[in-house]
């Protein structure tokens, strides 16, 4: 299969691109599309075989449920069943917007999608190609992220066909993507509603609307949201993570980094620009930009792992961060990323930092 690739300005969408990209839809296909987190691999959310093509392109488990998109309020009616009151004044705040709110399913939605759960996520893309594209195909279009499974997300159309090319019919490129990281889950059928995935819109952001907003869903079982169970996000070398402030993460990375040298691997630094400058020019760095701009280091994450990969390293050693709102956003990815984390204010730091590179060499 060839996968064709059709330019879509996002200020001006064009109607002959997305109306091809539309059939497919309509026909069973999967289609590759931008959103303002990350790009999407779109089918029929009603459609059991249509939802299994994307199950299948991404190598996905078949018990991660998928997240289904829609373009207005009235499609919101289709799709879930008894959405609470609550509901309404939090999406017409957030929506369009990332932000993902789970609900009872409708019958109208496959089972595929949902992974059999009785439970759907939905959400309303901000970004005119995928509203766009959910209206003139006529259908909730289910959509997770249109990577590998367990690979960092695409943030750009060249990550999509890195990872798709061959797999799918159609790539829409709208360039590249605006946060860089997946939208937040919140499950509305907790109470109180709990988050599943953090993401742009923080928890910070969510509590003058949602009373006793809370974390949860750990690992064990089934994942009721995508991002929860699987090791996600992981670029192809080994990631050890290493947490700390800026004033000491440094000090902690660059032994990993030269005890991973010294024993034969080819080492690769994810930073920011504030330690960039502390590690030495013999090792190979990708910043992820400032720390006093942690929406752009968001944005720049996982183009900076998939970077790290092209450039052809064996191992990386990343540098981890503390603090809540995006900074909790931007841990969860790497923790999900991470073979090995190293946490600040480890009793023997020595000791755990040699250990964790013999483990890891």
């Amino acid at each position: 299969m060839k996968t064709s690739v059709l330019r879509v300005d996002p200020l001006q969408p064009e109607t002959a691109p997305i109306m091809r990209a539309a059939e497919l839809i309509r026909r069973g296909e999967v289609v590759a599309f931008p959103t303002e987190t990350v790009y999407g691999l779109g089918a029929d959310a009603t459609s059991a075989s249509a939802v299994d093509k994307v199950y299948q392109a991404k190598g996905r488990p078949s018990d991660n449920p998928l997240i289904v998109h829609i373009a207005s309020f009235q499609q919101l009616r289709s799709v879930v069943r008894n959405p609470p009151e609550r509901v309404r004044e939090l999406a017409a705040y957030y929506w369009p917007g990332p932000l993902t709110l789970i609900f009872e399913k409708s019958a109208s939605i496959s089972d595929a999608a949902t992974a059999g759960l009785g439970s759907v996520a939905v959400r309303m893309p901000a970004h005119p190609v995928a509203l766009e594209l959910i209206r003139r195909s006529g259908r909730p279009i289910a959509a997770p992220s249109a990577n590998l499974s367990g690979r960092p997300s695409p943030t750009l159309p060249e990550h999509v066909l890195a990872d798709m090319e061959g797999r799918i019919p159609l790539l829409l490129d709208g360039g590249p993507a605006t946060y860089g990281v997946e939208s937040t889950v919140l499950d509305m059928t907790a109470d109180p509603p709990m988050i599943l995935r953090p993401g742009p819109v923080t928890a910070e952001d969510l509590a003058p609307l949602v009373d006793g907003v809370a974390f949860g869903g750990g690992t064990e079982g089934q994942p009721r949201a995508p991002g929860m169970k699987y090791t996600h996000y992981a670029p192809k070398a080994p990631l050890l993570l290493v947490v700390g402030g800026a004033n000491s993460v440094a000090d902690k990375m660059l032994p990993v980094a030269r005890l991973k040298v010294s024993g034969g691997a080819t080492v690769g630094l994810l930073c920011t620009d504030e330690t960039l400058e502390r590690f030495p020019p013999d090792i190979p760095a990708v910043s992820l930009g400032s720390r006093f701009a942690p929406y752009g280091m968001a944005k720049n994450l996982y183009a900076s792992l998939r970077k790290l990969d092209e450039m052809g390293v064996g191992s990386i050693v990343a540098e981890g961060f503390t603090g809540d709102g995006i900074y909790a956003t931007i841990m969860n990815r790497l923790r999900k990323a991470a073979s090995e984390i190293i946490e600040d204010g480890a009793a023997d730091e020595v000791r755990q930092l040699t250990e964790s590179v013999r483990r890891h060499p």
